[in-house]
Parts: structure tokens; C-alpha cells; sequence
């Protein structure tokens, strides 16, 4: 038996009762601003379950475009210089706003896409806000590279345990947004990307990047908000899974 209750004809409902609340929502979410995102994912091999599972339960914003690029058998600085250079030269593509990036070992939570859209649209100072993971091992150091306030660097900066952003000269490359606008300039020196161990000294293609965009002014910030998991493939201590 339901409660005894009296039931009338209308109802405005809940979001229209107090529709100063509900704008608020919706420009804090940005869901009605463009939103279109490529999505470039590296991919050596075959991915861990974890990580393709979490790659599957990412939420996307509603009736958004979204496109998933995979970039397959290529050294992954050499996959993201590729595929950007694609979406660039695409007629339709080159027309996105963002670029997320996703790398194989990474566990970003169901809700991180949304975040870092919504920290991006709030800071349009950035060209690139990551989400927050961890070099692997004991003594694992966070991927928070370089303070812009100091000569050009890239010591590891701490996060804001409050869940906030941190501006950082450069950042790793496991989830990242990035304005696709940033590729169009034409400073910058390609390829973009690419994994330096020669004379010229040792640097992985994130850095290698950031080191020139930093140069010519493009920003970077963490956010803390937004933990994303670092897959160990060789694993600690036994556990052939380990997540830093």
C-alpha cells in the first residue's frame, strides 16, 4: 500500500524551482559551451584491464562531439606529433577545442574528462590543465613539473591537498587537456613531441614539449581534484598490478 497522498496536476519540477541555482550549475559545468574534444591515446600493445575498463566508463558531456584517436606502433612522442598534425590538417577535426590526452597505463576517474572541461572553461589562461598522477615506485614523485616563477626548470612541484590547481611549467602526458588552439602556433618547433637521448641531452617527449611552449608563454596547471592511477606493468612487492 503507498502512503495516502494528494496528487495535483502540476508540477514545475525540481531544476525550474529555483532556476538561479540551475544557471549557476550549468555555467560552473559549461555543458552548453563547445566542448568538442579529439581524444589521442598512444598504444604500443595490448592495455591492462584496469586501464581499458577505466577508458570505457569515462563520462562524456552530453551531445557533445567526441572522437577517439588510437595511435598504434609508433614511439609515443612520435604518435602525438602524428596524430595532432593529422587533426590539424583535418577539415572538420582541425575545428575542435580540446585534445585529451590518455596513455596506457593510466586510470583516469568515470568523472575526469568532465573536470578538467570544467577547470579549463574557468581558467582560460591555461592551454593545458592535467590531472593528477605519480611517477611509479616508493618515493614516487608528483607529475607537477617546475615552478614558472623560478628560471626554467623542471623540479616536481607539491599538490594542493585541497584538490586545487597548481600552475607548473610543464606535465606529464598520462591525462591531460589540452586547447587544440595551442598547436596552431606557429612558434613552436615541431615535432612537438619527441623522446631526446642524444647529445643534445636526455628528455621525454612531455618535457621535451614544454620546455619550448613554456618559451613562448603557453601556461600549464594540475589539477588536484582530478587522481589518476599510474599502472605498474612489472609490478612491487609480488602484486603484478600494483597502481601508484
Amino acid at each position: 500500500m503507498i502512503e495516502p497522498q494528494i496528487v495535483t496536476t502540476f508540477d514545475a519540477g525540481y531544476h525550474n524551482k529555483n532556476l538561479g541555482l540551475a544557471v549557476k550549475r550549468l555555467e560552473k559545468t559549461a555543458a552548453y559551451k563547445d566542448l568538442s574534444t579529439i581524444i589521442v591515446i598512444p598504444a604500443l600493445g595490448t592495455l591492462p584491464t584496469k586501464v581499458a575498463a577505466s577508458f570505457m566508463n569515462l563520462y562524456s558531456p552530453p551531445n557533445q562531439k567526441r572522437v577517439v584517436l588510437w595511435a598504434l606502433g609508433q614511439e609515443v612522442g612520435e604518435a602525438y606529433s602524428r596524430c595532432i598534425e593529422m587533426i590539424l590538417e583535418h577539415p572538420e577535426l582541425s575545428k575542435f577545442k580540446y585534445i585529451l590526452t590518455m596513455e596506457h597505463d593510466n586510470l583516469p576517474p568515470a568523472d575526469g574528462h568532465l573536470r578538467l572541461l570544467q577547470a579549463a572553461e574557468a581558467h582560460p589562461e591555461y592551454d593545458c590543465i592535467g590531472g593528477l598522477y605519480w611517477t611509479k615506485g616508493e618515493g614516487g614523485q608528483p607529475q607537477i613539473w617546475g615552478n614558472p616563477k623560478e628560471p626554467l626548470n623542471f623540479k616536481p612541484l607539491p599538490p594542493d591537498p585541497n584538490g586545487g590547481l597548481v600552475e607548473c611549467v610543464g606535465t606529464g602526458m598520462g591525462f591531460n587537456l589540452f586547447r587544440l588552439e595551442m598547436f596552431k602556433d606557429k612558434k613552436l618547433r615541431k615535432p612537438w613531441f619527441k623522446t631526446q637521448a642524444d647529445s643534445g641531452g636526455v628528455a621525454t617527449q612531455d618535457l621535451y614539449f614544454w620546455g619550448d611552449a613554456f618559451k613562448h608563454g603557453h601556461k600549464a596547471a594540475i589539477d588536484c581534484s582530478v587522481k589518476v592511477g599510474h599502472y605498474d606493468y612489472e609490478g612491487r612487492f609480488g602484486q603484478p598490478d600494483t597502481i601508484w
